[in-house]
């Protein structure tokens, strides 16, 4: 592919490169010579599971990958004990090793629903840091002063709110840094919040000796709320191991004015399709209610397959547009001990059942009409139903069992 598509690629959906007339120069060299560039994403494994946040970035990785680009994976088993300080106003606490380790497997299990796993070089930062002996690590930490350490701004509000900031915490962005030392690497890609991270590693390099790469940062995406970014802690997130049926609920929930930006940084579609998509949007000609229903069903595609994504899309049909029940509702057998003369209180069904996270959440949900017991809306929070094997009790619009 040539230059001008090569870049036009690169640069969807892209906050900023930095920059670009290098990445130019550097693609111009790689069509010349035949020799892929080198990109580089880390990745912390602090958490187990990964969401669609998390999957812009590996997108963009996919991206250079589909363009012929030597893709590096850096597991940052070393960079994730220390956790990485970015945006937050206090010390993070350290994982251990095995907690590190554990989430690496998970992570290794998910990624490859995007990359192509004969294509992808996975590392570990453990290989080159845990190798540097103490001179190493002064001289590594001899190449950057306090003083630009405290130009970044989460360090900066912690120092001036007198709150404490570890030495330790110094080490990661220079960790970082130092990853794209090891790896040589031409290009990387992390978050708007990782800025200040992907511009170490261009000081690093020259510091070294070494061409400095290109920083490509991604945007964060929103979540289902269409406000703050997508978080597991404020629930507005989709899990890419969550069940079809429910992952393809939740993208139908979306406001219309986040399918541009969703198709854009999560959908894997060409750049062709997308235009195709936006054109047809823009005269009318799809309707917006069609559109969420083909970003649903792809990014489902994406995760569980196509079957699954058909068979998500059509159970959604039956229950939000025919109204009718799912075809698998889950059974749930109430414990017998939950029992009193063969009757349970509602949102301690609930909240055992899963359909709530507590009898309070519970409580509210009845309160505000959202729970049926055999398609019948229930609004006392203190009815007591009786565990008769058959009866349905749904929550909202997605969630159901059936007693057995």
């Amino acid at each position: 592919m040539d230059l001008a598509a090569q870049l036009e690629i690169i640069r969807r959906g892209v906050v900023e490169i930095i920059p670009e007339e290098e990445l130019a120069a550097k693609l111009r060299r790689s069509l010349a010579t035949g020799k892929p560039l080198r990109v580089k994403l880390g990745l912390d494994p602090t958490a187990p599971d990964i969401h669609l946040g998390h999957t812009v970035v590996l997108q963009k990785l996919k991206q250079f990958q589909d363009l012929g680009h030597q893709v590096f994976l850096v597991l940052g088993d070393y960079t994730g004990r220390i956790g990485d300080p970015s945006g937050k106003s206090e010390t993070r606490k350290q994982l251990t090793e095995e907690a590190v380790l554990a989430n690496v497997r998970t992570y290794e299990e998910q990624i490859f629903k995007i990359l192509s796993p004969e294509k992808t070089n996975i590392v570990f930062n453990s290989q080159w840091l845990a190798p540097l002996n103490f001179a190493q690590v002064l001289e590594l930490s001899s190449k950057y002063t306090v003083a630009r350490m405290l130009e970044r701004d989460d360090f900066e509000k912690r120092f001036r709110s007198q709150l404490p900031i570890s030495i330790h915490e110094f080490f990661y962005p220079l960790m970082q840094g130092y990853d794209s030392v090891a790896l040589e690497a031409d290009v990387e890609l992390g978050g708007t919040d990782q800025k200040f991270n992907l511009l170490m590693g261009r000081t690093l390099q020259r510091e070294y000796g070494q061409e400095p790469q290109i920083a490509i940062t991604m945007p964060l995406l929103e979540g289902l709320d269409g406000v703050q970014k997508m978080s597991k802690s404020l629930g507005n997130y989709v899990g890419i191991t969550e069940p079809p049926g429910e992952m393809y609920g939740k993208i139908m929930s979306l406001a219309d004015e986040l399918m541009a930006r969703y198709f854009e940084l999560v959908a894997p579609l060409s750049m062709e399709e997308l235009k195709g998509i936006n054109a047809d949007l823009a005269v009318g000609r799809l309707h917006p209610r069609d559109a969420k229903m083909l970003l649903a069903r792809t990014i489902v595609a994406t995760f569980h397959g196509a079957a699954a994504a058909e068979t998500a899309q059509s159970e959604f049909k039956k229950v939000f547009q025919q109204h009718e029940l799912p075809t698998d509702i889950p059974l749930f057998r109430v414990p017998a001990d939950a029992l009193s003369n063969g009757r349970i209180w509602l949102p301690k069904l609930m909240l055992l059942s899963h359909l709530a996270s507590s009898t309070s959440e519970a409580r509210r949900y009845i309160k505000e009409g959202a729970v049926k017991v055999n398609g019948e809306k229930t609004v006392e929070v203190d009815t007591e139903l009786e565990a008769v094997s058959g009866t349905i009790v749904q929550v909202g619009k997605r969630k159901f069992i059936r007693l057995m």
